[in-house]
């Protein structure tokens, strides 16, 4: 389990970004930034698809209620 929460990690890779566009790293220190980018952003993308597997929406079907995936382009 990663020890970052997505808020954490979107936060480190925006710090990254902004490092990175100053232009005024050496290459190895750009590329090892670089690369703590892509895992910043895997965190926060996995952390993303798990909250999306999480939501439902509660449907009433003929006066009883039952849980259905929420579907982002149908609702």
């Amino acid at each position: 389990m990663s020890k970052y929460n997505y808020e954490t990690a979107y936060e480190k890779l925006e710090e990254i970004m902004k490092t990175l566009e100053a232009g005024s790293l050496p290459l190895d220190e750009s590329l090892r930034l670089y690369e703590e980018g892509i895992k910043m952003y895997r965190i926060c993308s996995g952390l993303l698809e798990k909250a999306q597997l999480k939501i439902a929406k509660l449907v009433d079907k003929d006066g009883e209620w039952i849980e259905e995936n929420f579907n982002v382009q149908e609702d």
